[in-house]
């Protein structure tokens, strides 16, 4: 009754409600950080206005908009005249607040064998800081070398104002459009003005190929900023997060963010090319040489590039929450004078803005309140002094036990005197050495084979369930490891089965400290931070065990306490005399008669019966020694060990484990939680994109591993009733995972939309790109796809080489208005008239010159059989920063107008002999799905089935196609 009594003992009551409550609140606040946004508040700051913020954006987000289509011209404008508008009410001249309507701009430059030529409409607004006197124009322009001062950097703050062809772009980027015009009427107000320059940039172009970033390096405004804040979309409302940052410094001003929200794993991910999608942050910061902030929303996915990207699915608390991140963090770096952000204040030769140098950081939110970050640096030398002092420390404490003979720990017995006289005592101490790597690795194994099976019976069901993955694994990996643990402990007790899973846990988390610390010294991997509080957490816990053993009897006052019980016994049973012959307790006979002659010095001193040894077992009650004169101690202390376990055991404090767990478990938790959550936003929904299933599957195993491991020194005391309870879940979930359709209407599975023309032949194909099985039920519900043949291969497009592409002869496309442009070609099909090309090639010489236009659009592409070394397009500009072909060549070249209907004239150059054929294709795109241009799209979203949606598989909807060879 008495440990009933004590709610803080380490018993199986108190044990199972403090861990269930612990881990139930933690679970609870990590998701609701997750999944909800903070509401905003009801007045924001001066020079701020929630509500126009999203009158703004639900007018940008009306149509469609992607660069090539006439709905962009109309974004541009709006969002030229709300600049206008704002810059005018605040009666500011032209020395304070720069409109510039940059319609110059272009840049050639190349991604691998594909070369661009695109022609910029950025939209650019300067705010001079008020300390900065000089001029914003460099002194040259080939290349753009600033004239200014290394301490006169300002900020830059970027969104792109394109859609995707096949999205409203409310969160891709229409919140950081509108951010962005929140910004200059903020910081145009007086008590706001930055003291630093800040430059807002309305790029357009993001969606393709990051164009508009592009052509903002060929302005010369480039060169002002040294800092820059890019605002992004990835999904579709939720929180901003920020994805990633390039040092210490620049990242510390995010901190004043009212709710900080990520963490540095995710910028490991894009460092080591793990995520496929870029942003405009690797053009400032890699070509650029800026150092800055990627913030941007990241889930669902689902939603990610499709009509389901509107105001309907974000929120002003959405908006708010980007928007006061983004205030914060600019004000910071706009206020901030002094050199952190500067270089050395010498031109560089390459072009790049000297913006100086920082630091790796490490960086994290805890429940989108409080952000952590420190060097990675730091994170690397206190590594590193754990991984020294946490042995050196628990070597010591072993010394100090083992002098102060209480080290149980792997001791087997001992003996009263000398093992030549007496029998052993059993202390017990190996017990329970072995059963936590057991049941870890047995536990461990059945969430990795749960991932198999699934990943083998149903793949996808994480794209719709992720959370019922979760519940799977995190409960069959409980309730087999509570199995075995407390098996073990109902039939053979032990009260260093605690301390012996510590010392596992802390080899375990020793070996992933060092691969950790490895990873951050030489690769600059920052996302291990959460295994070095790990192992702080175990080696302060696993202290305590240590410190415990102080309190308990030393081995040899736990030993000798048995021949004082047997001395006491005797005293009191037969003081006068003694017989010649004596039986022990358990009726076994000595048949040696016991005289003094058969003494010597080794004889046991131990005489009479010996019923103690029966009595305890060899567990038995221990007290000192007594004195020779018969004057000896009462019996010793032992406390009240708990039933079963090892009697010098009684003395150890029951409260301690409370400092254990608490030391241990919420900060694995929160931090290992939140590493997880973020997992699961980047991971359960890219098997769509053709991403391996069984990968996620085995990571949840794995993260769900790490998050349970430190309930393993107290799961033995755990009663049946939660594991019970755990197991019924578990079977549900499993069963659920197993034969639940994978998709729905909130989970919607996206599959890739194109339309080919043979402008040559009319020959029509239109084809999806998906989940080969889902993609052919998709298409069966397609009316034009009725009663033909569905001809499916491997998809072009490298990046979905996973998926499967099917086609079928669709609606006619209707991309190009009948009338005036047809009207002269009276004897050619109406595909023939989309777009005309003319070659001209060199005779002496592997050179050619193509002339290229297409009707109604400004997009058009020249394929090449064989590689191009050189391409100069009429208008373009040559920057030493950008390479025209890449180092191989060019087999691709992108043509983007910024106006309609207009020529290119290109001439490129080639290796081959001078009499070989020059072959290719010329392709034309059109990408404007508001009018009605391209039926088979909306024949497609009209009947595609609820669980799917579409999207866009290239930078056009619709490809028109004309070979050419000469």
């Amino acid at each position: 009754m008495a440990r009933l009594s004590n709610p803080l003992a380490f018993t199986p009551l108190p044990v199972t409600i403090v861990t269930c409550l612990t881990y139930i609140a933690l679970f609870a606040a990590l998701l609701s950080t997750h999944l909800t946004v903070p509401p905003h508040p009801r007045s924001t700051p001066a020079g701020t206005n929630l509500t126009e913020a999203w009158l703004d954006l639900e007018t940008i987000t009306r149509q469609y908009h992607p660069y090539n289509s006439h709905a962009n011209d109309e974004v541009r404008k709006y969002l030229l005249s709300r600049i206008k508008s704002i810059v005018a009410s605040k009666h500011l001249g032209s020395d304070r607040v720069q409109v510039i309507d940059d319609n110059v701009s272009n840049a050639t430059f190349s991604e691998k064998k594909t070369s661009i030529y695109f022609e910029g409409t950025n939209i650019i607004v300067a705010i001079r800081g008020s300390e900065d006197k000089e001029s914003f124009w460099p002194r040259s322009q080939t290349p753009l070398i600033s004239s200014r001062t290394a301490n006169s950097g300002g900020v830059l703050v970027n969104a792109h104002y394109d859609s995707v062809s096949t999205g409203f772009g409310a969160t891709d980027d229409g919140v950081g459009t509108v951010t962005l015009l929140q910004l200059l009427s903020y910081f145009t107000e007086p008590r706001n003005w930055p003291k630093r320059t800040i430059v807002l940039l309305l790029n357009n172009g993001e969606e393709d190929f990051l164009n508009g970033a592009k052509a903002f390096m060929r302005h010369p405004i480039s060169q002002v900023p040294h800092t820059f804040l890019n605002l992004e979309g990835a999904g579709a409302g939720g929180r901003a997060t920020l994805f990633r940052s390039t040092d210490t410094e620049v990242t510390r001003f995010y901190k004043r963010a009212s709710n900080p929200f990520g963490t540095v794993i995710s910028s490991d991910g894009f460092r080591k090319h793990l995520i496929r999608s870029q942003t405009d942050y690797v053009v400032f910061n890699g070509e650029l040489g800026l150092r800055g902030l990627d913030v941007a929303f990241m889930e669902p996915r689902a939603r990610y590039h499709t009509f389901e990207d509107s105001t309907r699915e974000t929120s002003m608390n959405s908006l708010w929450h980007m928007l006061s991140a983004s205030m914060a963090t600019v004000s910071g770096l706009a206020s901030d004078t002094s050199s952190t952000f500067s270089g050395s204040g010498k031109p560089r030769e390459d072009g790049k803005v000297d913006a100086g140098t920082g630091t790796d950081a490490v960086w994290f939110d805890i429940f989108g309140k409080a952000f952590v970050i420190f060097r990675l640096h730091t994170m690397f030398a206190l590594s590193v002094t754990l991984l020294v002092v946490a042995p050196l420390t628990l070597i010591l404490l072993t010394v100090g036990l083992s002098k102060a003979d209480k080290y149980y720990l792997f001791a087997r017995k001992k003996y009263i005197h000398s093992s030549d006289d007496d029998e052993a005592i059993e202390l017990n101490g190996w017990r329970g050495f072995f059963r936590f790597p057991i049941a870890f690795v047995i536990a461990t194994a059945m969430p990795i084979a749960l991932a198999y099976l699934i990943a083998r019976v149903n793949p996808y069901i994480v794209y719709s369930s992720p959370f019922a993955v979760w519940s799977m694994m995190l409960t069959s990996w409980f309730i087999v490891a509570w199995f075995i643990l407390r098996g073990a402990s109902s039939m053979r007790p032990s009260a260093l089965q605690r301390m012996y899973t510590l010392i596992w846990l802390f080899i375990g988390a020793f070996a992933a400290l060092i691969f950790v610390t490895i990873l951050a010294q030489n690769s600059h991997i920052a996302g291990g931070y959460f295994i070095m509080f790990y192992f702080a957490g175990i080696f302060f816990a696993l202290l305590i065990s240590y410190v415990e053993l102080f309190f308990v009897p030393s081995k040899a006052a736990y030993v000798g306490h048995f021949d004082s019980d047997d001395s006491t016994r005797r005293n009191s049973e037969s003081a006068g005399s003694r017989p010649l012959t004596g039986t022990t307790g358990g009726g076994r006979s000595d048949d040696r008669p016991v005289v003094d002659d058969d003494a010597t010095e080794t004889t046991s001193l131990l005489r009479g019966d010996r019923q103690s040894f029966v009595r305890y077992g060899g567990g038995r009650h221990s007290t000192s020694e007594g004195t020779d004169g018969g004057d000896r101690q009462g019996p010793l202390d032992l406390g009240n060990p708990y039933p079963g376990e090892q009697e010098w055991s009684g003395k150890l404090p029951g409260w301690l484990w409370i400092l254990q767990f608490l030391l241990l478990v919420p900060f694995v938790v929160i931090l290992v939680g939140q590493v997880s959550l973020l997992g699961t936003s980047a991971l359960y929904q890219t098997p769509a994109d053709g991403s391996s299933a069984l990968l996620i599957y085995v990571a949840f195993a794995v993260l769900a591993t790490l998050l349970l491991a430190p309930t393993g020194p107290f799961l033995h005391r755990f009663t049946y009733h939660v594991p019970t309870f755990l197991f019924f879940v578990c079977i549900g979930t499993v069963i659920y995972s197993l034969v639940a359709f994978p998709f729905s209407r909130d989970h919607r599975l996206k599959v890739y939309f194109v339309q080919q023309v043979d402008c040559d032949t009319g020959v029509n194909n239109v084809s999806l790109t998906g989940l080969d099985e889902y993609v052919q039920r998709v298409i069966r519900a397609i009316p034009s796809a009725q009663g033909q043949v569905i001809n499916c291969t491997a998809p072009h497009i490298a990046v979905r080489k996973e998926l499967r592409t099917c086609a079928w002869h669709g609606l006619p496309a209707k991309v190009v208005p009948r009338g005036a442009e047809v009207a002269p070609f009276s004897n050619r099909t109406y595909h023939d008239t989309w777009l005309e090309y003319s070659i001209a090639k060199s005779k002496d010489s592997n050179e050619a010159t193509i002339r290229v236009v297409g009707q109604n659009t400004r997009a058009c592409r020249v394929l090449f059989d064989a590689p191009v070394v050189d391409v100069r397009i009429d208008g373009g500009v040559s920057d030493p920063r950008f390479n025209a072909t890449g180092e191989t060549g060019s087999r691709e070249l992108r043509l983007w107008h910024r106006e309609w209907s207009q020529p290119w004239n290109v001439s490129v150059r080639w290796n081959s002999d001078a009499n070989a054929t020059f072959s290719g294709s010329i392709v034309c795109l059109w990408s404007d799905a508001n009018t009605g241009a391209i039926p088979a799209y909306d024949e497609v979203l009209h009947y595609m089935p609820p669980w799917s949606i579409a999207t866009k598989l290239g930078d056009g909807l619709v490809e028109g196609r004309k070979r050419f060879s000469i």
